[in-house]
């Protein structure tokens, strides 16, 4: 009977997760005192500490993020919201990834194909909640991971590789094409075969078991719960309005938006 309830014709799920990133102060965190770090931590929690709801079958899931309000004001972080991952639809069947993003009141549509996930499976095992799950590893690149963000370091980066070949080209040095490997992220994941469906958070899917913990980068999502064939069935959509984007066509989109907003405050940062 167990076994029946995951072949359903009509089953469905869902898993709640928590997210939660430390703050990374960089440079300036060496100047500052204690209670200031303390300070914008606090300002910052709604950014640092998420979580997610992931509604899902066994071919189709959405994702979204769970939106609480600022304990002191009673906002959401309504600049923070500019650069976080939109509501997601994915069809494992079909490999299709649909996601809708909001940048400065503009919506768009991000359609692409699902990225191929590598996975290495291990034979480490751990207990999360009441379901025992395993251990399973692979690299993928930075940018599949944060695409939807923004980093002025990571500009700064690009601008810099440009101004040294244009540098090298102007005296007319030999120049060494640079391989263009992309930068790729180490991702820990935990699977339960006791929830025997290829989802997961985000798009994370591909492994013989509902993925309930997943460690990328400084970010862990965990999950804190879950509910199997709820008494209300909740439609799994695809979102349908914006403007249709690839995640390349998006990434250029928001980076030269910024790039626009710091020429406009006379290039100050």
């Amino acid at each position: 009977m167990f076994c029946n309830v995951f072949y359903a014709q009509d089953f469905q799920g869902k898993a709640y997760y928590f997210s939660k990133t430390p703050m990374d102060l960089g440079r300036w965190g060496a100047k500052m005192s204690e209670q200031q770090k303390k300070e914008i931590a606090s300002r910052l929690k709604n950014r640092l500490e998420k979580t997610y709801i992931l509604s899902f079958n066994k071919e189709e899931s959405t994702y979204k993020e769970d939106d609480k309000l600022d304990a002191i004001s009673g906002a959401t972080d309504s600049w923070g919201k500019n650069f976080t991952p939109g509501n997601q639809y994915k069809n494992i069947k079909s490999n299709t990834f649909i996601q809708s993003q909001e940048f400065y009141g503009k919506v768009f549509l991000v359609k692409d194909t699902l990225k191929a996930i590598a996975w290495k499976i291990g034979t480490e095992s751990k207990t999360i909640g009441n379901y025992t799950c395993f251990k399973a590893t692979c690299l993928r690149p930075a940018f599949d991971l944060s695409w939807y963000n923004f980093s002025w370091s990571e500009l700064r980066r690009q601008s810099q590789k440009e101004e040294d070949s244009l540098a090298n080209k102007a005296q007319e040095k030999t120049v060494v094409p640079e391989k263009n490997d992309p930068e790729m992220v180490e991702v820990v994941a935990w699977y339960t075969p006791m929830i025997p469906v290829s989802q997961g958070p985000g798009d994370y899917r591909g492994l013989p078991g509902l993925i309930l913990e997943v460690s990328a980068g400084t970010t862990t999502l965990l999950c804190n719960k879950i509910v199997l064939n709820p008494g209300e069935k909740e439609s799994i959509k695809a979102p349908k309005k914006g403007k249709v984007v690839s995640r390349k066509e998006y990434k250029a989109i928001i980076t030269e938006k910024m790039q626009e907003f710091r020429s406009n405050r006379g290039g100050r940062g």
